[in-house]
């Protein structure tokens, strides 16, 4: 039976843009909330955990686009869970990016080793973290 309210139904539009997941890992509430903030604003779903294991858990079940990474973490540093999610056939795939306050050379060659994307010095420029993300993203879609 025909709709009286809507005699002549519009076809179906276009099918929503699926958005990227970004998975957020820091135990810092105020650096989750900022680069939270900034991403939500420029189109991203972002996710969030405080300590590796949470974060471990929203990875494999939530498949998230990219993760970024702490690396200092309450309950296990962000080198062993970076190589933990690198060695995991459910996550292996997903880029990742580590935060870190520290820069010295033997901070960015672990990070390298563990197979994370780039080591971005905390805190970070919202604008150059998000261009990195961007590129991690769309090279491992490539």
């Amino acid at each position: 039976m025909p709709d009286p309210l809507h005699p002549h139904p519009l076809p179906p539009g276009p099918r929503p843009i699926e958005q990227d997941k970004i998975l957020i890992i820091d135990d810092d509430a105020d650096e989750v909330e900022v680069l939270s903030l900034g991403l939500t604003r420029r189109g991203f779903a972002v996710l969030s955990a405080t300590n590796g294991a949470q974060g471990r858990v929203t990875a494999r079940r939530q498949h998230p686009d990219l993760i970024v990474l702490d690396v200092k973490l309450p309950d296990i540093d962000g080198f062993t869970l970076c190589q933990e999610l690198a060695d995991a056939p459910d996550t292996c795939r997903t880029p990742v990016i580590m935060l870190s306050c520290m820069t010295r050379p033997d901070i960015i060659r672990r990070t390298r080793v563990t197979g994370c994307q780039y080591c971005v010095r905390k805190p970070c420029d919202t604008e150059a973290l998000l261009t990195l993300i961007r590129h991690s993203i769309d090279e491992a879609r490539a």
